[in-house]
């Protein structure tokens, strides 16, 4: 057993050792060049531009409503501090004073009137408050992640509920868009007829027109079908996109034709060849669609928020919306309920990411 666990230190501190390696490896064989430098300069401005913006978030979530309005703000999640005095129904905060003479004294603050506070002292709140200048004192603070803008954010609207509808239409849209994109870029790429080149360039030309050009337009015609305040007004409409469609016919035109003849020739119908050689020879290029089109279907706001009304049906992005009033905004839910949001989102890009260099690099490629 010993051995064992030392064989498994081991290996760890190799792999450890390798990992360092690979972070701190140079172009020169020992020196560090000035390449190295621009290298890893700009990899760090990278990676703190990336995710810069997505851990602040995170961080911001466990924030009480007023520190998220502290200025300057602050990285961690800070709670002022209170103490309970004689005399006073609420705890009242907690400062460091800088007196007079210079010394410094924690005393509580019963209220503030412009530039000027009024304090006490807590264990002598007896004595006469003291007024002194805000600039001389610094609020009592520390470091509180309140999960509670989680558990009041879930209670104070149908969260299961939007999940649920979310759910439902990204999954149901993104089979549907797989399908119906596979489909086309199987008919536009391996099969050779009149205008089918035409075809293809009226369909990527729409990826010139702003939605907001056919908006009205795509909103009349799901009103008219009956599928407004319905899902199947989610669902149905986008799932087939000129990007998917591009996507995928650029990756399936690397597929030899001499595997589709030889197929036929054993008597392969054309939808086994569609079924059982095209998706999964181009199962990378799908892959990536898939990322693609969760993202789509699982941020829309716009076009659910025009198309539904019923509370019941609502997704989580117009949900969210509802923490939004005329005179105030409740951050504090928002940037909590944002993060549960994005972790469907984060799942789906760690399991099909490896997919994403593949697809995307080999399309076009013949």
């Amino acid at each position: 057993m010993d051995a064992s666990y030392s064989d498994q230190q081991m290996s760890r501190a190799a792999a450890g050792g390798r990992v360092v390696g690979f972070l701190t490896r140079t172009r020169g064989a020992r020196r560090f060049d000035l390449t190295d430098f621009f290298t890893y300069l700009y990899l760090i401005l990278g990676t703190v531009i990336m995710f810069g913006p997505v851990v602040w978030l995170v961080m911001s979530s466990f924030k009480t409503q007023e520190a998220l309005y502290d200025f300057p703000p602050m990285f961690l999640p800070y709670r002022q501090e209170t103490v309970s005095v004689e005399g006073h129904d609420e705890p009242l905060p907690l400062f460091d004073v800088t007196l007079e003479d210079g010394t410094i004294q924690r005393m509580a603050q019963l209220n503030r009137m412009g530039l000027v506070a009024r304090m006490i002292d807590p264990a002598t709140p007896e004595m006469q408050p003291l007024e002194v200048n805000i600039n001389q004192r610094v609020a009592v603070q520390s470091i509180d992640f309140h999960f509670a803008n989680y558990t009041e954010g879930i209670q104070a609207f149908p969260f299961l509920t939007y999940l649920r509808n979310s759910v439902v239409v990204t999954v149901l849209a993104t089979i549907l868009t797989l399908l119906i994109n596979s489909m086309a870029a199987f008919g536009l790429s391996k099969y050779q007829f009149r205008g089918r080149d035409a075809i293809f360039i009226i369909i990527i030309s729409t990826l010139m027109v702003p939605v907001s050009v056919i908006l009205i337009p795509a909103f009349l015609v799901v009103a008219k079908v009956g599928w407004t305040n319905n899902l199947l007004g989610l669902i149905v409409p986008a799932s087939a996109t000129p990007t998917g469609v591009f996507l995928l016919r650029q990756y399936m035109l690397t597929i030899p034709d001499e595997l589709l003849d030889s197929a036929r020739i054993d008597g392969a119908s054309e939808w086994r060849i569609y079924w059982q050689i095209i998706l999964p020879l181009a199962a990378p290029a799908l892959a990536v669609l898939t990322i693609f089109s969760v993202m789509w279907r699982w941020n829309d706001f716009l076009w659910p928020l025009i198309v539904v009304s019923q509370n019941e049906l609502f997704t989580l992005p117009v949900g969210l919306n509802s923490f939004q009033g005329e005179l105030n905004v409740q951050w504090n839910y928002i940037l909590a309920m944002t993060v549960l949001t994005l972790l469907p989102i984060t799942v789906v890009f760690a399991f099909l990411q490896r997919y994403i260099t593949s697809g995307i690099a080999t399309t076009g490629m013949k």
